[in-house]
């Protein structure tokens, strides 16, 4: 691939729900600009795009995948991202380093809420779309009833800028409105406009000039003179528009067959921005500057992406915001404060590598060894440092625990779980420290899945998995005392400690608070300290189900000791007695995790999704109709949503989305704790015979 100035490069991203056929787009893409030299199926296991076995094996996209191309004297550079929300990291990396993007729409599906999830996104960056209504030739395929659903789900102009020729079986090829020249079948035969379709074509032509007109005062007062614009001017006007959001191009097609493909290639190149100016910090004074894309300026460079694979080791994708980026270098990574060591850079398609000696400032690129620099870094010359914005991921909505399936995994289960989080943001990776498991937390069960598959793949770790333990806690309900005597006689010396102690509830959140009462010495002022120790160890478990104990006030107002006999670990265990004592008398109950959900779903399902809400003991807060959808938040315990992504997924037909935030702790219904407690003893059972 020769060498492209910064001026005539594009960057997008293919986005859209999830089998709206990104991935057939990017291969008709490819095929019709001529860098590859036969047309891919996903049913065949064999494009550019899905190469990792996962997405062969699953029939979907799983990574963001680069896909370069020549078109026009222009270098394009496709993302092709996976439409199924459990990979949505993948879309936000692939967001955060274009500069537009083409919104799949199946036209037979509308719009479905992977693609308005999508559209959010690209709102939150201010990025220049445009949309590609595919699948034209399937059953119930309609244009106009798909454009009706943008112009209902999204608050901006739609202008198409194709028309397809029939639809369904009947798809023959579209008509461009900028030339007013038809193009036919898979090879896109040049054609005059069928005359059935000239009424419709100068109509919606008419339609576009109105909307090309806005954009710019003078065209606008020519055109209302009667004066007919140019093509070019059309083009022009059209790509002011987009850039500014002021409206988006719409296109029509069929990737499978190839329809439409070039013209939606012509419109990237003619309408989408090239490499664009990026806010920066500089490190200097710590102030946001303004970085050009000059080749010739300081040199920036964002990781957005890292791979572990088996043959070369860690891939790391890259974009040039500034500067020439070369291969055998040194760089500096900004974040970790290290040097890198850069070896042979690459140009990359799908898993294809080409060698190159330089990525200039807005292209994309491939390195491989990189040590420490991982997603999100920044790349740049000793002493001219800058940070470039890190992309902000969703909060997972999944979680397991992990558990190594032999020990001889345990010795590498830590560095490979670190290793996965480094490949994909949207993992997290912690140790509850109250239920002592590791968690792995991701967008949801197959994401989950794949995740670990991948660690036993790449890393040769494997690992079990199962629903983390509910940290719950127990606390009390009113105020109760109890006395705690230790005292016990050996052949020598003995032990004593005596104590009475008050045990009151504090406020949700107030934690632990210890204090005295004792005067006149019943208890030395020096055995006061092991009583507090005492009771904060007796806090660990519970009496209900052995949960630490939270939200209580301890008082030690009297107790007795012995000159010879008595010791600090006396008075410790006699504090722990005290506690056990007290405890059944002070209304003992369990606390719970409690969450707000918020459910986003089409409104056909709004009924399933509240009759399923109600079954999980949630207290809805809120409904509400947003454009086609509902969107329903609710009140509920963690308990109760732990398989919500995968649930949500099976009663929505995969068109529901969802986002969780903890809230509180909440006392357990008295009906489900001895439930909790048969669950915890299976569990501790389980975790011995696993030893």
């Amino acid at each position: 691939m020769k060498d492209y100035n910064t001026s005539d490069i594009r960057n997008i991203a293919l986005l859209g729900h999830g089998s709206s056929g990104k991935t057939s787009l990017g291969e008709a893409m490819l095929f019709g600009a001529g860098a590859t030299t036969r047309l891919g199926r996903v049913e065949e296991k064999n494009t550019v795009s899905d190469f990792d076995d996962e997405e062969q094996a699953r029939g979907f996209s799983v990574n963001a995948a680069v896909l370069p191309m020549e078109w026009q004297g222009r270098k394009v550079n496709v993302l092709d991202t996976p439409g199924y929300t459990d990979f949505v990291g993948e879309v936000k990396s692939a967001i955060g380093v274009t500069d537009g993007a083409v919104v799949v729409i199946c036209a037979a599906s509308g719009v479905e809420v992977g693609a308005e999830l999508h559209w959010s996104f690209l709102d939150e960056s201010s990025k220049a779309r445009m949309v590609f209504v595919n699948k034209m030739d399937r059953d119930n395929a309609s244009f106009d009833r798909t454009l009706e659903s943008l112009r209902t789900k999204f608050e901006v102009t739609f202008v198409p800028v194709t028309l397809p020729i029939g639809s369904q079986a009947s798809f023959a090829g579209v008509v461009d409105l900028v030339s007013m020249r038809a193009y036919m079948g898979d090879k896109g035969t040049e054609a005059d406009i069928p005359a059935e379709m000239r009424p419709a074509a100068e109509a919606a032509r008419t339609t576009m000039m109105e909307y090309a007109a806005e954009v710019d005062d003078e065209l606008m007062m020519r055109y209302l003179d009667g004066e007919e614009l140019s093509n070019e001017e059309i083009r022009q006007a059209l790509k002011t528009g987009i850039g500014r959001g002021d409206l988006v191009p719409v296109f029509a097609g069929s990737a499978t067959k190839t329809i439409g493909v070039r013209q939606l290639l012509d419109g990237i190149s003619s309408y989408l921005p090239a490499p664009q100016p990026r806010m920066v910090k500089q490190v200097a004074d710590d102030t946001e500057v303004e970085l050009a894309p000059d080749p010739n300026g300081p040199l920036v460079v964002q990781a957005f992406k890292t791979l572990a694979d088996a043959f070369v080791g860690k891939l790391t994708y890259f974009r040039v915001y500034s500067g020439t980026f070369g291969s055998d270098s040194r760089v500096q990574n900004v974040n970790k404060g290290q040097e890198e060591r850069v070896g042979q850079l690459f140009h990359v398609r799908g898993k294809d590598q080409e060698p190159t000696t330089a990525v200039k400032a807005g292209d994309i690129g491939v390195v491989t060894k990189l040590t420490s620099t991982g997603t999100n870094d920044t790349l740049c010359d000793r002493g001219a440092a800058y940070i470039v914005p890190a992309v902000s991921y969703p909060h997972p909505l999944y979680s397991v625990a992990v558990f190594p399936s032999s020990k001889a995994d345990l010795d590498k289960l830590g560095s490979s779980l670190q290793r996965l989080v480094e490949e994909d943001p949207t993992l997290v990776v912690e140790r509850n420290i109250d239920t002592g498991e590791t968690i792995l937390s991701g967008m949801g069960e197959s994401h989950i899945q794949i995740a670990t598959r991948r660690m036993a793949q790449k890393f040769g770790v494997s690992v079990d998995t199962a629903l983390p333990k509910i940290a719950y806690l127990e606390t009390i309900t009113k105020t109760s005392s109890a006395q705690g005597r230790h005292k016990k006689q050996t052949g020598g010396r003995g032990q004593f400690g005596d104590v009475y102690c008050r045990f009151e509830p504090l406020e949700r959140g107030g934690g632990f608070e210890f204090a005295s009462e004792i005067f006149g010495g019943s208890v030395p002022r020096n055995y006061v300290p092991a009583v507090e120790k005492g009771m904060q160890e007796a806090l660990v478990s519970g009496i209900l189900a052995g949960y630490p104990v939270v939200d209580i006030r301890c008082v030690l107002y009297d107790g007795s000791f012995h000159p010879v006999d008595s010791s600090e670990l006396a008075f410790k265990l006699a504090a722990q007695l005290s506690f056990r004592n007290a405890l059944p008398d002070a209304g003992p109950v369990l606390l719970e995790p409690i969450y707000k959900i918020s459910v986003t779903i089409p409104e056909e399902f709004m009924g399933d999704i509240l009759g399923d809400l109600n079954t999980r003991r949630a207290q809805v807060q809120g409904m509400e109709q947003s454009r086609g959808n509902g969107i329903v938040t609710a009140i509920v315990p963690l308990a109760e949503i732990q398989r919500y992504a995968t649930d949500l997924r099976s009663m929505t037909q995969g068109r529901g989305i969802y986002e969780m935030e903890f809230v509180r702790y909440d006392i357990v219904p008295a009906h489900l704790i001895e439930q909790i407690k048969a669950d915890a003893a299976a569990r501790a059972e389980r975790e011995k015979e696993r030893g």
